[in-house]
């Protein structure tokens, strides 16, 4: 099996176009993988102990809402769950490569982590600019906008454009860190398939320990981008929604 990279099992959609069906299909099943995850934690309450599973999801959950509140105090208390609930189905799209490489190389039509696809980054980034204006007018109304002049007039150009791209970088970190680590498996993953040696030395035996190790790396790194992303939100909407002193 090779593997192309960049390269995409496709769907036209009528209006719609091209889309990527193997990250659709990806997103779908870490989507009901991570509702069923949920269910099963739900689940352990019933229980008349505490477990581990539920110390360590409770203290992820504390975690994130208290940085919701330190950032925005009371007020932040309805976008909690919306925040909690954002920095789970990163991780669980973050690490879905883990789960999707072997099932690839059985033919089954996944993609790596769908967020290792621009097309998966750039709504979810998007989506996370759009509320932080939508909030932010409804507190300030449209003055909420005077912030891109100041503090001088001669700033608005500087203003709009760092505004404009946070949802960029939002999307680029999340998409480089992800897609970089995928690549760096499947290099891996191609040399020790082709058998590559350099005189007597077995270069592909020697790497058959690195994916592992890789995949140790990978989980850490897709763990703190779905921090990173779910906390630049809640930094950029405590930005917006900030009393002016």
């Amino acid at each position: 099996m090779k593997e192309q990279i960049g390269e995409h099992l496709t769907w036209t959609w009528p209006l719609v176009g091209s889309v990527h069906a193997d990250t659709i299909l990806t997103t779908w099943v870490a989507m009901f993988v991570a509702l069923i995850f949920l269910a099963w934690v739900g689940n352990s309450y019933r229980r008349p102990r505490v477990g581990k599973t539920q110390t360590i999801f409770e203290g992820v959950i504390d975690y994130i809402a208290d940085l919701v509140y330190g950032s925005l105090g009371k007020s932040g208390e309805p976008f909690v769950p919306f925040f909690i609930a954002l920095f789970i189905y990163l991780f669980t799209l973050n690490q879905f490569g883990i789960l999707s490489y072997p099932l690839r190389l059985l033919g089954v039509p996944f993609s790596g982590s769908p967020t290792g696809d621009l097309n998966t980054t750039v709504p979810y980034a998007v989506l996370i600019f759009l509320m932080i204006q939508v909030v932010a007018i409804r507190k300030k109304g449209l003055g909420y906008y005077k912030h891109l002049a100041q503090p001088f007039a001669f700033m608005l150009p500087i203003n709009v454009v760092d505004e404009a791209m946070r949802p960029v970088t939002l999307a680029a970190r999340l998409f480089f860190n992800i897609f970089v680590g995928e690549l760096l498996f499947i290099v891996v993953a191609s040399v020790i398939r082709q058998q590559v040696m350099i005189g007597p030395f077995n270069l592909s035996l020697a790497a058959a320990i690195l994916p592992t190790f890789i995949q140790f790396f990978n989980f850490f790194v897709g763990t703190i981008q779905a921090f990173i992303f779910t906390l630049l939100g809640i930094v950029y909407l405590s930005l917006a929604t900030a009393e002016e002193h």
